[in-house]
């Protein structure tokens, strides 16, 4: 039995209460003066966007080049976990991978940003007459950069390296705090107020991170339900959607990582890969190639300039910022979650999974979902903008489907797919918190539980804000994240060091 499994399990009281009672106050004071709640939350997120923006732009295109550098060095053959093979197999690890961030508002998002791009026109090119053919390619373009190479190099690429050297290779439990193992040693884990910090600040970025998506989901659900089967969509429908969301994740949190995620990972990818198809077939088949092609050659040739883009203060807090800060919250959960799932993977292995073979799966989901639109918009203009600018975000991914044959199928096909989409990132976020707080790859159960229905509720209660509630959901998100930025910072340098160290142990390079 390795170190780590015979560490002593406990819960950590002081981070549970400091992150639970965070979350509990929000819900009260959300009850006792929402308006005082929802400025408290545009201030606190005009400030961090103004003083944290530009570093996360560096931080994250950084992240990227030396994951890549590793990855495709040397160092790229280092095997992390102290085991000779892999312990789950290539297509349910890409998979639980995939349905993390993809999850996470993949559907919301992919009919949406390329839309709202096409309509609007990036400021970066704002050259290109907006609504035009020649529109449709920056317009994906800007939704790659956001969804794709730097975003997922952030979740799982330096950092996972980092936390499965202190965790698999020494011994240390998987927590935020083992981030800063390398910088401050051992006195990091013994009643250290920056690693309670570092893990408190974590909790609570990924709460903001993952009951972004519920909120998301409960608006994208209500409006498909009303468009499908006139159910009214109400502030009562999208709380009972996502209480309900709350209750599935919480029963695939109760059986565990090796059957509740696997399974919803497995059943997910699946669906989409069907869904994604069939609209390939039956949506506009050649455009949505050239598409594909011309903006992700697009994408590739604007990479640094859309990666370090600083002109547009407003736009930016509005697309790459928020994008930005929903990714970092994330970053320490999914680093942790992707480490429990990677054991026995390469470094190579690792970064091309998280930061390669991923990110072009989310662009080609995009391009289809969201090139369908802008087909069908350059075909009949307004057929899906006016849903858009009519009734926000959240009409864009139903608008779409009335653009295509057997569109009450694929609409509904849609809404089960938003559905198991965000209860895997649910139930995935709620284990690695439970993770944090008990230091142990197996916690307890009711932990689980207690934030998978956690994160239902406090989504509830930002919807019940009522005004802007998109904005809303998206500063709510932004402002848990500037510390969380902070402590990634430190595995730009650690993960290559501690890449060199591995290579020398494993006979990769020779020892001096």
């Amino acid at each position: 039995m390795d170190d780590y499994t015979r560490k002593k399990k406990g819960l950590d009281w002081i981070a549970f209460s400091i992150s639970g009672g965070l979350l509990i106050l929000f819900v009260i004071a959300s009850l006792v003066d929402d308006k005082l709640v929802g400025q408290l939350i545009n201030d606190s997120f005009s400030f961090t966007a103004k003083y944290f923006g530009a570093y996360w732009q560096v931080l994250l295109l950084v992240m990227f080049i030396v994951g890549l550098i590793l990855a495709f060095s040397k160092y790229g053959r280092v095997r992390l976990g102290k085991i000779d093979r892999p312990e789950i197999g290539n297509f349910r690890w890409i998979s639980m991978i995939l349905c993390t961030l993809l999850a996470s508002g993949g559907v919301f998002w992919a009919a949406a940003g390329p839309m709202y791009h096409y309509v609007t026109t990036p400021p970066l090119f704002s050259g290109v007459e907006k609504g035009t053919i020649e529109a449709a390619i920056p317009a994906m373009a800007q939704s790659y950069l956001h969804w794709g190479f730097s975003a997922w190099a952030c979740l799982g690429t330096l950092t996972t390296i980092v936390l499965m050297y202190a965790h698999y290779h020494k011994g240390h439990p998987l927590k935020p705090r083992t981030f800063l193992y390398p910088m401050f040693g051992e006195k990091i884990f013994k009643n250290s107020f920056i690693g309670s910090t570092a893990d408190i600040v974590s909790i609570v970025a990924t709460a903001a991170g993952t009951i972004g998506p519920i909120g998301f989901l409960g608006l994208q659900v209500g409006y498909g339900l009303e468009a499908v089967f006139d159910i009214p969509n109400t502030f009562i429908t999208q709380a009972i959607i996502i209480i309900f969301l709350a209750v599935i994740a919480s029963i695939s949190a109760a059986t565990g990582v090796e059957r509740g995620i696997q399974w919803l990972s497995r059943i997910n990818v699946s669906m989409v890969v069907l869904l994604m198809v069939a609209m390939f077939i039956l949506g506009p088949t050649l455009f949505i190639i050239d598409l594909f092609l011309g903006a992700e050659a697009f994408h590739l040739q604007n990479f640094l300039s859309m990666s370090l883009y600083r002109v547009d203060q407003a736009w930016l807090g509005s697309w790459t910022i928020f994008f930005w800060g929903w990714f970092i919250g994330y970053g320490p959960m999914m680093a942790m979650f992707i480490s429990k799932i990677s054991r026995g993977r390469t470094i190579r292995e690792l970064i091309i999974a998280v930061a390669v073979i991923a990110p072009i799966v989310s662009n080609i989901w995009f391009t289809v979902v969201g090139g369908t639109g802008i087909f069908s918009e350059l075909e009949n203009p307004g057929s899906v903008s006016n849903a858009l600018i009519e009734s926000g975000m959240p009409a864009t991914v139903m608008a779409i489907m009335n653009q295509i044959p057997l569109g009450t199928a694929f609409a509904i096909g849609f809404i089960i797919v938003s559905v198991v989409f965000v209860a895997t990132t649910a139930d995935s976020m709620s284990y690695t918190v439970a993770v944090t707080l008990s230091g142990t790859d197996e916690p307890n159960r009711l932990v689980r539980v207690f934030w998978a229905l956690m994160f239902g509720v406090v989504g509830v209660s930002l919807l019940a804000i009522g005004e802007e509630t998109v904005g809303m959901l998206q500063n709510f998100i932004v402002v848990t994240a500037a510390p969380v930025s902070l402590l990634l910072l430190p595995s730009l340098w650690d993960a290559p060091i501690i890449a060199k160290k591995l290579a020398k142990e494993q006979h990769i390079i020779k020892k001096k």
